[in-house]
């Protein structure tokens, strides 16, 4: 299956209660090859009404800290865990996180980047498969069987809390340095110097 079929099977979804309130569901954005990968919570106001993550505020915040590592969004892709706005931008509920994983999970698995950012807690929670606080976890290297995790608050509580945003632009200089170590190493090597957290996920 291509990202596009798997958009297009998406687009009338009504696998949970998030369908009645939407506008539109919000696949994702991007380089369909890329080796790096961001992935967020759910959409918001604005993403619902555009269909494209990560559009509005929080949205801005991401792009200009992909600036500071010489990133652009057309070299990465962007999803979210959820891709139907909660009402009022309420957290999304397990039960709507679970409906929606499998197809985060294909997304990854026809994409095959090498590093998978997460941003924020759900996000997080969803790849590594650990009900764990990011701010435990934030900007440490994690080796699951597919790929390598990387999470990262998420931009959005970073504008919420300013206290939050020199932290998050750390850990996009640590960032910086894995995706250098990871252009500049032979394929059988890994850049990842932490203890390799294996998690069957697929």
């Amino acid at each position: 299956m291509t990202l596009e079929e798997l958009n297009q099977s998406l687009r009338d979804c009504q696998a949970c209660r998030l369908a009645s309130g939407r506008t539109q569901v919000v696949f994702g954005t991007g380089n369909p090859h890329a080796s790096i990968m961001f992935v967020g919570e759910a959409p918001g106001l604005n993403e619902d009404k555009q269909g494209v993550p990560f559009v509005g505020a929080a949205g801005k915040v991401l792009s200009k800290l992909l600036e500071s590592v010489g990133l652009s969004r057309d070299e990465i892709y962007i999803a979210n865990v959820v891709k139907c706005r909660p009402p009022d931008n309420r957290n999304p509920q397990t039960d709507e996180i679970e409906t929606c994983k499998p197809f985060l999970l294909q997304q990854i698995q026809i994409i095959k980047p090498k590093l998978v950012c997460s941003l924020g807690n759900f996000a997080m929670q969803t790849l590594l498969g650990k009900k764990i606080g990011i701010t435990k976890v934030r900007g440490q290297v994690f080796q699951l069987p597919e790929f390598i995790l990387f999470p990262l608050l998420h931009p959005a509580a970073a504008l919420h809390q300013g206290n939050l945003m020199a932290p998050l632009r750390e850990d996009f200089q640590k960032l910086k340095k894995i995706l250098d170590e990871m252009t500049n190493e032979p394929e059988h090597s890994s850049p990842v110097q932490d203890k390799p957290v294996q998690m069957d996920l697929f």
